[in-house]
């Protein structure tokens, strides 16, 4: 029995790339399509405060974001809305969808744990992505600290990336910081913004992979989990953006399946399957969560 289910954990994790290669070759109809997550971190990594990363991602030339989520053909503008309760710190990336509407897009969750020490994710939104997609900064250069994990461990989440020495990590934990809310809202922009019309996704794609994809991993686990516990009851939806993009959700289907061993160790094998407007298969991707048991 015990190496029936190693042969099967290691026939999950072999299979890993291949369905991920696979779901990157075709769009999912969502709108997280047009928006990266990947790219969003990177331009936090590299902002000097939250205000020039509100700027950085509203820049045409850095391909982060192509949403169109009101549908009128012109990009969104996306606002950056800090807050705070102690040492932990929220960045909610929403779009004003009309004068009566927002919906977030992702959410940046930052945790200090030491006195030089604090971890970050980025979450994007189950309504935008069609579930929670969890992505955190994986570069080799960075300090890295082995965590000790519980019972519902993650395989590969065993070091994480201490994210004090970032610009803009530094700027909110500094002494007289006040948090970040942008003073923009719907049809009222800064001078300096022009919105753009939406690139294709076969144009828009490439630049989505290219330029940010190596610095960052997608795991998941919320392990910025104070952060994430914040967030909860402050994240803002729309019904129209619900609406609008209902058929695409009704495809996109995530299941999970579990096996559990003799010693209480098991493996979670999750499957996203995207599918046509004619029932056909479009794209599938597979992902592979081992836990252990505490003893």
């Amino acid at each position: 029995m015990k190496n029936i289910l190693f042969l099967f954990a290691v026939w999950c994790l072999i299979q890993i790339p291949l369905f991920a290669q696979d779901s990157e070759t075709e769009p999912t109809g969502l709108p997280g399509d047009h928006f990266s997550l990947e790219g969003a971190l990177e331009l936090f990594k590299q902002s000097s405060s939250p205000e020039a990363f509100e700027k950085s991602i509203n820049t045409a030339e850095n391909h982060v974001n192509n949403l169109d989520l009101n549908g009128d053909g012109d990009i969104d503008y996306i606002t950056v809305i800090g807050k705070q309760e102690g040492d932990v710190h929220l960045f909610i990336l929403q779009v004003p969808i009309s004068e009566k509407e927002s919906q977030d897009v992702a959410v940046i969750e930052i945790e200090k744990i030491g006195s030089d020490n604090a971890i970050l994710q980025i979450v994007g939104d189950e309504d935008i992505f069609g579930e929670e997609i969890i992505i955190e900064p994986s570069e080799e250069d960075e300090k890295i600290q082995d965590i000790k994990k519980g019972p519902s461990a993650n395989y590969d989440a065993t070091i994480i990336v201490n994210v004090w020495s970032w610009p803009s990590v530094r700027y909110i934990y500094a002494p007289g910081y006040r948090p970040w809310i942008s003073p923009w809202r719907w049809r009222v922009y800064p001078n300096w913004w022009k919105p753009w019309r939406p690139l294709g996704w076969s144009t828009w794609h490439p630049f989505r992979v290219k330029h940010y994809r190596p610095s960052v991993r997608v795991v998941h686990t919320h392990r910025v989990v104070r952060a994430h516990n914040a967030y909860k009851p402050v994240r803002v939806t729309s019904t129209t953006v619900r609406t609008r993009h209902a058929n695409a959700h009704a495809t996109y289907k995530v299941s999970k399946t579990k096996v559990t061993g003799p010693r209480g160790n098991s493996v979670t094998k999750k499957s996203t399957t995207v599918k046509g407007s004619r029932g056909n298969v479009k794209a599938q991707k597979t992902t592979v969560k081992k836990s252990r048991r505490s003893n």
